[in-house]
């Protein structure tokens, strides 16, 4: 057998391998670059690597209004967050588990705002708030923020309450159970892994967000505008730590819940 056709036979049996490293590797190095900059000597710009240092993550607010700006993210994030997941999830059992005039129409209008660009939903709520008179800041960033993350949390909580099985709520029924009592013992617990995941969801949409809120903003500084702006001058090192700590944030929650998912499941 040649070595050419030897070489074909290889590739094909680890094609999906190596386009998976690949695909990683594409996703992950900006992430990588951002961490490894974090700990880079501080100075005007940090494009080049003049030498490791803890000094950047031991003070990480030494940058003029990045601990601020956030601030203001978490806030917003965290009250949007929130208000979306309450919504979205009522909503989301509304579509799912009743019929109802207008129901396929309001599951169409749910998908709008996912599939609008960002910069068209951003003028047009900068319309309306103008057009209302109302004065920009913290209420209307929460507002854009509600309006863009409740159609996700709908999505992820309607398909995990597609996924139950229903012979569950009918079983706490037939043991005389009420509507309530089986909504908070059976039905909630059941869907709550589908809420979490949606309410961080929201959140990370809302913490990322910058061309909504640079529109509705005021002069609220978040932190995604505060990086915009740091970048013509040089980003400063403070964000790469805030940055990579966000992200090391998130990776540890995802690992935490793994890790209670396989408890779990190895204890049934």
């Amino acid at each position: 057998m040649s070595t050419g056709i030897k070489a074909r036979r290889w590739l094909g049996r680890h094609a999906l391998h190596i386009y998976g490293v690949l695909a990683f590797a594409y996703i992950f190095t900006p992430i990588a670059y951002v961490m490894v900059f974090s700990f880079n000597r501080p100075a005007r710009s940090n494009l080049t690597w003049r030498g490791f240092t803890l000094e950047n993550w031991t003070n990480p607010c030494n940058a003029p209004d990045v601990c601020n700006a956030l601030g203001n993210s978490l806030k917003i994030g965290v009250a949007s967050t929130v208000i979306a997941t309450v919504l979205g999830t009522m909503v989301a059992f509304a579509l799912a588990r009743y019929r109802f005039r207008g129901r396929t129409t309001t599951n169409l209008l749910i998908f709008l705002p996912m599939a609008t660009p960002e910069v068209v939903l951003a003028a047009s709520l900068l319309t309306l708030f103008l057009n209302m008179r109302v004065q920009l800041g913290f209420t209307t960033i929460i507002i854009a923020h509600v309006m863009f993350s409740i159609s996700f949390v709908v999505v992820a909580v309607k398909a995990r309450i597609a996924s139950l099985d229903p012979r569950l709520e009918q079983a706490a029924q037939d043991l005389y159970a009420g509507e309530f009592e089986t909504f908070r013992r059976i039905t909630l617990p059941l869907v709550a892994p589908g809420i979490a995941g949606a309410a961080l969801l929201a959140f990370s949409l809302s913490f990322d967000d910058f061309i909504i809120t640079n529109f509705v903003s005021g002069d609220v500084n978040t932190f995604p505008k505060f990086v915009y702006v740091s970048a013509g001058r040089g980003i400063p090192a403070d964000a790469y730590v805030i940055g990579s700590a966000m992200f090391l944030l998130a990776m540890a929650i995802v690992l935490a819940a793994e890790l209670f998912r396989w408890r779990r499941a190895k204890n049934l």
